[in-house]
């Protein structure tokens, strides 16, 4: 069962210039972290865009969509930046794909050492392989179905916008 990984920049990806003290992006990390992370899984990895999600745009989102509706995985993991993640997981969800889908980031970039990106794409990777079909953000260890996911910008944590049970 082959997983496709698409990716589309967010911190996760996002890299340090020393001289301007500015973040930028100059390529996907995602094949070091999967080696790594000594991954076996068989994986099939797209980059769609590399940028902010703050500058995503709706035909940035609707290109997502198309994206995972038209390949041929039933698993799909998206990395993606954790400003609005849970805005690209709500147009995924209102798509009813029959696949499972995982959003997936980090709140520091992979090439500072400290990040937890490493961590959030075994998540998500593992998460992929045992949800059923739905769309889902997953942060931290846990995850969360697209339309009841916030980003808690005052702790920088992903939680559930209304507690159930």
């Amino acid at each position: 069962m082959a997983i496709k990984v698409l990716i589309t920049g967010g911190t996760f990806d996002k890299e340090y210039d020393e001289l301007t003290g500015k973040l930028y992006f100059k390529e996907t990390h995602l094949p070091e972290i999967l080696k790594m992370g000594r991954s076996n899984l068989v994986v099939d990895v797209t980059t769609l865009m590399m940028i902010d999600s703050l500058e995503m745009t709706d035909a940035d989102r609707q290109e997502i969509v198309r994206q995972c509706s038209g390949c041929s995985e039933k698993k799909v993991v998206i990395t993606h930046g954790t400003d609005t993640m849970e805005v690209t997981a709500k147009v995924l969800g209102e798509a009813n794909l029959d696949k499972t889908i995982v959003l997936t980031g980090a709140m520091i970039p992979y090439k500072f050492g400290s990040s937890d990106g490493l961590f959030n794409m075994g998540a998500a990777l593992a998460f992929v392989q045992t949800l059923p079909k739905g769309v889902y953000v997953v942060m931290n260890g846990r995850h969360f179905l697209w339309n009841n996911v916030r980003k808690n910008k005052a702790t920088g944590i992903f939680e559930e916008k209304v507690e159930l049970g």
